[in-house]
């Protein structure tokens, strides 16, 4: 069976616990590296063929669907009680960040109010898939059983309108933060969803 014939298998790799699966997580900073900035040219900062930036640290989860260890799709974890960095800028998560100005040309209106800063809210960010029928279904279900596993109750997210509409679609209920706002990159939404229960997912 070759690699293109290969089942695609679903990860949840939790850093820095799992550590020795680190491959897919560099195999997921080259697949972001090929859509984000090759495909989609963002400005994003990249070295070595993989795109990766502060917010990819050792405190991080990330949802990595895979086939034969490639990364194929994938999408990043971070809590948003943890905050990182030090003197003058400290980082916490790409939500809250922009809307305190933080991240020089994300738009500071994402949110009409703060982001929260609570251990059961978490934000998905750097969400990436293949054109693979029903993976980005997947990797959105492994995500949400992920976060209802570790005890979240919310989970936060920062993509384009087709974003929040697939996540109705799937069963969520989604809460705009904030209105519909663009950079050179896109148009963007920041919004929430309640984090489902196991059997609901």
């Amino acid at each position: 069976m070759s690699e293109t014939d290969s089942p695609v298998a679903v990860e949840v790799v939790v850093l820095p616990r799992d550590m020795h699966r680190f491959d897919l997580v560099a195999s997921f900073f080259r697949l972001r590296k090929q859509i984000f900035v090759d495909r989609m040219s963002w400005p994003l900062h990249h070295a070595d063929g993989i795109e990766f930036e502060q917010y990819d640290t050792f405190d991080t989860a990330y949802v990595i669907a895979h086939q034969a260890g490639r990364a194929v799709g994938g999408a990043r974890l971070k809590r948003t009680d943890h905050s990182f960095g030090g003197g003058k800028v400290v980082y916490s998560y790409m939500i809250r960040d922009a809307h305190l100005g933080l991240l020089p040309g994300m738009p500071r209106n994402l949110c009409h109010d703060e982001p929260p800063v609570d251990r059961r809210a978490w934000e998905l960010t750097r969400f990436a898939a293949l054109p693979v029928p029903g993976l980005a279904e997947r990797i959105l279900e492994a995500a949400n059983r992920h976060l209802h596993e570790v005890g979240a109750s919310e989970c936060l997210f920062l993509g384009p309108p087709a974003f929040l509409r697939m996540a109705s679609r799937l069963g969520w209920t989604p809460r705009p933060l904030g209105d519909l706002v663009g950079n050179a990159d896109g148009r963007f939404l920041a919004f929430s969803c309640a984090v489902r229960p196991a059997q609901a997912a």
